[in-house]
């Protein structure tokens, strides 16, 4: 009788405890609206890749050598790079798209396997960045030419 007794309280006492949290959980808390309204006017974004101006020139130093090379071509010191490809024939592609305005491209292999694409070979360096200046200036779309200069490497 004592069992079913302590059973029963048992039974009370857990009945009791799981309503007060029943209770708690069907509490109501008040929200506010969330507004739609922007409050800060929206600024136009920075540009990502910052504008070089016509001085500053990227420069690298590479061992290249023509893709397409006849025997009347001549190697030069210094190359104005206008694109970089890992496939020749996206290479080739951009390359007649350069010539339709008014480049005229060439296509360089170096030694990592990268195919570049020169709009102008020179053994001056001044004259080579002037070249880039003036595509700097005349064709927004090609902003980051830059310059090889050729490694010679003697066989």
């Amino acid at each position: 009788m004592k069992f079913k007794v302590f059973s029963l309280l048992i039974v009370c006492v857990l009945l009791f405890c799981s309503c007060k949290s029943k209770k708690k959980s069907t509490q109501f808390v008040t929200v506010s609206p969330i507004s739609t309204t922007v409050t800060a006017p929206v600024t136009e974004r920075e540009p990502i890749v910052e504008e070089l101006s016509t001085t500053e020139v990227i420069v690298r130093i590479e061992s290249v050598t023509p893709v397409d090379r006849s025997d009347t071509q001549r190697l030069y010191a210094y190359y104005v790079i206008i694109g970089s490809f890992r496939e020749i024939a996206n290479a080739r592609r951009q390359s007649v798209v350069l010539a339709e305005k008014g480049f005229s491209p060439e296509i360089l292999a170096n030694e990592n396997g990268l195919f570049r694409i020169s709009v102008g070979g020179y053994n001056d360096e001044n004259d080579a960045r002037a070249q880039i200046a003036q595509i700097r200036a005349r064709h927004q779309d090609h902003r980051d030419v830059w310059l090889l200069v050729r490694r010679y490497i003697f066989q």
